[in-house]
This record gives structure tokens, sequence and C-alpha cells, in this order.
């Protein structure tokens, strides 16, 4: 049966969901909430937690990455964000909270624009790698080439190759590109990649050898990719189809699994839950962890397309403070809105429809149910 819709005589579309457009449903089996696991492992690397911090500098300073870390998740230090530029970002930092929305953009992107320092690469991965935790950093395709080799040697554990689209396959007449496979075959550490939302361009990405999948573009809160370039992926279809690629990959390879992390559309609880029913392994979280009070963003939250010197595709955008980051992960909640205690929801949705782990609860039942918010 085909979801396919007649947009015009010219045109068909295929229909695909948003996590707000899909529901689990309980089975003939619960469980107790203390007995439910949501650990996974990537390479030989174990985290309690199935989250990871999106590479944001109004989500992750080198302090925070090692206070999550030390929580169970993984946090990913942006390498070419205020950290990597300037000695002291503080001031920096405080400054953006105060703008004023209508010089925000421009005056960002003065600030962006001070060159990347190798030395504060090589120092702001050695001060997470001090504190005992996964070390792991972000570069963006453009910038991997000329950066890889000082993140490498400054001792990264999991190398995030992050931008708004990542393909296996890119297409110049003006520069050498990014030999995803060949970059990833000769690197020593597992490399995470994306964005990408279809089914083949996740096979492939999963061909060039990578570790990991990231699933979505332009559904984060900071993004207005939607507005500026006309490109959106609704989460819910984009995660089922990375999920198939992933599986089909699994018999093609002969039994390489390959994670899918949903990256952008999880900002409550309920969004955490519906991703991995739909079939990731973990999540990467913006806005959701730029909530917590030790955020660099001191309530604010914006993401590299912000400060895009020829064409921003997002904004800095007021998402408050909702408590503490371990009051975010653990709890206790006290609101009903999803911003706390994310870690409490997925066990407790998991324990209510029966599953005891992250691998069988991407086999729970789903539903398609919009909702509509009053």
């Amino acid at each position: 049966m085909s979801n396919e819709i007649e947009i015009g005589r010219g045109k068909r579309g295929r229909r695909a969901y948003s996590f707000d457009d899909v529901a689990v449903v309980p089975s003939r089996r619960t469980r107790d909430p203390e007995e439910v696991s949501v650990g996974w492992q990537i390479d030989a690397y174990h985290f309690e937690l199935p989250i990871i911090a999106a590479p944001m500098d109004s989500v992750m300073s080198p302090a925070t990455a090692v206070a999550l870390g030390r929580a169970g998740g993984l946090g990913v230090l942006d390498l070419e964000g205020l950290w990597t530029r300037y000695e002291d970002p503080e001031p920096l930092l405080a400054e953006i909270a105060t703008f004023d929305s209508a010089r925000a953009t421009s005056r960002m992107q003065e600030i962006y624009a001070a060159p990347i320092q190798p030395e504060l690469i090589t120092a702001r991965l050695k001060e997470i790698r001090a504190a005992g935790v996964t070390v792991a950093g972000a570069l963006s395709p453009q910038r991997t080439n000329e950066f890889w080799r000082t993140v490498v040697d400054a001792g990264v554990d999991l190398f995030v190759i992050r931008g708004t689209t990542v393909s296996a396959e890119h297409v110049s007449g003006r520069a050498e590109p990014l030999n995803l496979k060949r970059f990833i075959y000769e690197l020593d550490v597992p490399v995470i990649v994306g964005g990408a939302s279809t089914y083949t361009a996740a096979l492939h990405l999963m061909r060039t050898g990578a570790a990991g999948v990231l699933v979505g573009f332009g559904g984060g809160a900071a993004h207005t990719t939607r507005l500026s370039l006309g490109i959106h992926a609704p989460m819910a279809t984009a995660v089922a189809d990375v999920a198939a690629a992933r599986r089909d990959y699994l018999d093609e390879s002969g039994g390489r699994y390959v994670h899918v992390i949903a990256d952008g559309g999880v900002g409550r609880s309920g969004d955490l839950v519906k991703a991995v029913a739909c079939g990731v392994d973990a999540v990467m979280l913006g806005a959701a962890l730029a909530r917590a009070t030790e955020a660099p963003g001191r309530g604010w939250h914006w993401g590299p397309e912000a400060h895009h010197p020829q064409l921003p595709r997002g904004e800095r955008v007021e998402v408050g403070t909702a408590g503490s980051l371990e009051q975010i992960l653990f709890g206790p909640g006290h609101t009903a809105d999803g911003t706390l205690n994310l870690v409490g929801a997925l066990k407790r949705a998991m324990a209510t429809t029966g599953y005891s782990d992250l691998k069988e609860f991407q086999r729970v039942e789903v539903v398609v149910s919009p909702y509509q918010p009053h």
C-alpha cells in the first residue's frame, strides 16, 4: 500500500511523520522501571545513558562535557566553536545571552569570525581526557581535512563529523572533497557521521565504515533550515528509514552493526521515548540540555548554522532554564512538560510497555496518532 500523496499532476510526495504524529502502545506485559536497562555501546565504549550532547556552544563546554560523561552520557565538544577560538570565551557567552534579537545574527557572525586555534583544540580535549571520561569532538565536513590530525593527536576517543547534510559522495569542481571512506579507513578511532535522513543516504554512509550515523537535519529548535533552504525531515519517518538501512547493511556486511542516533526533534522526554521506539540506539540532544543551569548558553540556544558567514540557517532561541543537569537527566521533576527526568521517563515508558532494554524497545508497537496540543 503506497503512502504517496498527489501534490499536483506533475508531483507526488511520500507522507512522512514527526515524533508528534506517533505514539507507542503498551503490550500484555509490564515491568519494574528499576529493572530496565538504558545502556548502550558503540565500538569499545559503553554508556549508561543513550544520550549524546550536541556539539553546540550553548550546550557543551569542557566542564559540561565532563559532567555529562560522569553522569553516564557522552558530551561532544564543537571544535569549531568559541572554546577553540578564544582562550576565555565566558565573556562572549555572557554577551550572546544579552543580545538584542535584531542584532543577534550579525554580532554572532563577528564573534565567530575569529580563527580556530589548533592549540586550543588540543587543550580543550586534554582537559576532558584528564577528567577520565570518554572524549569526543566534532568538526564539520568542510573543516575535517584541516584539523583532523590535531584532533586525533590530542587523544579523542570518538570523532564526530556533523553537518546539516553529510553525504558519502560530495561533488565539487572547486576543491578536493572529503573522501569519507578513505578517511574513516585510515583513522584509528570510531567515527560518527551525519546528518542523513533517507534510507539510501544512510546506507551509503554505513558503507564508508562509520560506527554511527546521525539522523536528521532542520528539525532542531534552533534550526531554520526549512525556512531558508526548504529542507526538512520529519524525524519519525527519517529514523525508521535509517533503521531499515541499518538492518539491511547488517545483512550486506555479514554482521556489522552501525548505530543510529537521532539528531534533532528530540526536545522532551516523550520525543526520546518515541525516537528509540522508531529505531535509534541513542539521541543527540541540544535544546533539552541547553535548559540546564550549567549550560554555557545561560538559557539561550544556538547552533553553528546561526552564525554562518554567508547564509545563516539557524537562530538564537530562548529555551529558558528548567533545572540542573542532574534534574534534567534523572529528576526529580517538578513540571509535567517532559523537560526533567528524561532517563526516568524513558525507563518508565519501557517498563509500562514491557521491555527490558533498548534493543527490545525498538520493536515496540507504534501507531500513527497525530497530537494537537491545546
